[in-house]
């Protein structure tokens, strides 16, 4: 099946009200479930609860189709079943942390922002968090979801062991090192459904967050690479007008030889009160700038726990290209955008570093993503997907796994040197399919 006749078949977007029924473990009817964004609602008939591994291990082989539920912040079908999806909800604990080998381990169903202050209440930091602290560990693992900062890798690089449960419902534990490892931490739940995590971790920190608006165009185009390196973490946020980039949040370390902002950032100023990455929203939402120092966890990502994050009803779609190609990509995205702009909330643009997990967006290359929030108009997002990805095609593009996309099948396999080598790992580990859906069937198994 073409992607295009799969987009307009799956019924991947909220297509009516119709109640399902479902079930948990506990036979309790369930009313109908979409994603965060509300943008899609899931097609399984069935949502179970298992509340222990040994449960988990049972449905896994009683069951004949299958799929793991985490956090729900995907945009598409990567999380959906034909029949059953598993949550993995009551898995949410903190398991430990070994200080000797630097790590913490957690269950799969953990939420960064739910263990980060209680990490840090310990003397302990990740390297990175994402914009949005309310994702699962296991999903953010699967689909490479990334923070941001030349010199940091995604989240799923943090991981240096797992614990999984495969098609045969046998309890498989990989750590670094392991021949299958680096398959399996980027496995878009192909693989198996996760129960534990094992997370590098590193002493506490602290981070100030500086804003600037009005960065020209011109100046991203000469000095990008000393814009994004000035800082830990580095965002851009643009609507493609003015031949400006609107926002640059800095997010800088002060466990490192810092001196403080200046009003002035490479043509941009100085913001003088708390932005949201959306200009006209509030700010309320978002972690706190204007260079107050605070803990790591309540500074690198975007948006704070307990508030609803980003806009809430929007799409998203996001493509990374290798480093070197960013400018260029940016400026061929430019000179479209008179057509992104009627659809689009906010675009951002990061970096992340390589790694070397096979089906990551950064497997062997530092990589710049650019993101695109839309407004939730999908007929319209729908025909503007191809036009971005033609005009990225050149530099290589890798969509991000849980996100809105279009790249043929073919071409996705193209761009990853190690998917043959993925496609074998994730029959060896789900030799009867338990764990396939349309996803999978269109991204992993089409040849």
């Amino acid at each position: 099946m073409k992607r295009k006749e799969f987009l307009k078949t799956t019924g991947a977007f909220v297509a009516g009200s119709m109640v399902v029924p479902l079930v948990s473990c506990e036979d309790k009817p369930t009313e109908v479930r979409k994603n965060w964004a509300g943008n899609y609602q899931y097609k399984a008939k069935n949502l179970l609860e298992p509340k222990t591994t040994e449960e988990l291990q049972g449905l896994v082989r009683k069951l004949s189709s299958q799929k793991a539920l985490g956090s729900k912040h995907c945009f598409n079908n990567i999380a959906d079943s034909p029949e059953n999806q598993i949550s993995t909800k009551n898995f949410n604990k903190v398991l430990g942390i070994d200080e000797e080998a630097m790590t913490v381990t957690v269950e799969s169903g953990a939420r960064y922002g739910e263990f980060a202050p209680e990490l840090h209440q310990k003397g302990f930091a990740l390297h990175n968090l994402a914009s949005l602290p309310h994702i699962s560990v296991a999903g953010a693992a699967a689909t490479a979801t990334h923070g941001s900062g030349v010199g940091n890798g995604n989240l799923a690089s943090a991981v240096k062991g797992l614990e999984l449960v495969d098609g045969n419902g046998q309890l498989v534990k990989l750590k670094e090192g392991d021949p299958d490892f680096y398959g399996a931490v980027v496995g878009l739940g192909a693989l198996g459904i996760v129960t534990k995590v094992t997370l590098a971790i590193e002493k506490t920190f602290d981070v100030r967050q500086d804003v600037f608006q009005d960065l020209p165009l011109a100046s991203l185009e000469k000095d990008f690479e000393a814009i994004m390196s000035a800082g830990y973490s580095v965002s851009l946020f643009t609507d493609w007008q003015n031949q400006v980039v609107s926002q640059v949040w800095i997010k800088r370390r002060m466990d490192e030889e810092i001196t403080d902002a200046c009003v002035e950032f490479y043509g941009a100023t100085a913001a003088t009160n708390n932005l949201h990455p959306i200009t006209r929203l509030s700010a309320e939402n978002c972690t706190e700038q204007m260079g107050k120092p605070g803990p790591w966890y309540d500074r690198l990502p975007h948006f704070k726990m307990g508030f609803t994050p980003s806009s809430g009803e929007e799409l998203q779609s996001e493509f990374f290209v290798p480093m070197e190609n960013a400018v260029d990509a940016i400026l061929a995205l430019e000179k479209k955008r008179e057509l992104i702009f009627p659809q689009l909330m906010i675009t951002e643009i990061r970096t992340i570093a390589a790694d070397e997990l096979w089906m990551s967006t950064a497997y062997r290359q530092p990589s710049v993503a650019i993101h695109f929030t839309w407004k939730q108009n999908w007929p319209e997002v729908s025909k503007l997907l191809p036009m971005i990805e033609a005009e990225l095609s050149p530099f290589g593009v890798r969509p991000h796994w849980g996100k809105l996309f279009t790249v043929a099948p073919e071409t996705l396999h193209d761009r990853y040197p190690k998917y043959q080598s993925f496609l074998e790992l994730v029959k060896k580990y789900d030799p009867e399919g338990k764990f396939r859906n349309e996803y999978l069937d269109l991204n992993v198994y089409q040849a």
